[in-house]
């Protein structure tokens, strides 16, 4: 049943938003619709899946030990941070240093490799969260 519930929610966390944003013209104060629907279906999103997850039945003392089980929880929940701010910061670094590439690129193509360095340079902050990752699991 939760299983269900939780698909559910999924399923009209996504498919709200892009209802209202084919179903409106975005320009004006339509895009403030268009973000409040969004908006709103991410939070209640979010505030379901904390309900759900601490209406469960499952109990810490039978994995072993209160502090064991929370510091797993909070383990994992440190690596999820690190790889997915790292991999926004990479998306931003990517985005601006791959578009002022090309425009370099554009006017004189032998500094290609010059520009592929930097873009890569930029990917390679979401390795380096990976990377933390895997040491804060291991």
């Amino acid at each position: 049943m939760k299983t269900l519930i939780t698909f559910v929610i999924i399923t009209l966390a996504i498919a709200m938003p892009l209802a209202a944003h084919y179903g409106f013209k975005v320009s004006g104060k339509k895009i403030r619709t268009v973000l409040g629907i969004n908006m709103f279906s991410f939070f209640g999103l979010l505030a379901v899946m904390t309900v759900v997850m601490w209406t469960g039945n499952v109990s810490v003392f039978a994995a072993g030990s209160e502090a064991a089980a929370s510091n797993d929880g909070l383990r994992y929940i440190a690596a999820a941070l690190s790889t997915g701010l790292a991999c926004i910061g990479s998306g931003i670094a990517v985005s601006s240093a791959a578009s002022a590439a090309l425009g370099a690129i554009s006017e004189d193509p032998k500094i290609m490799g010059k520009s592929l360095i930097f873009v890569a340079l930029a990917e390679g902050i979401a390795l380096y969260g990976l990377l933390i990752s895997f040491m804060i699991i291991g």
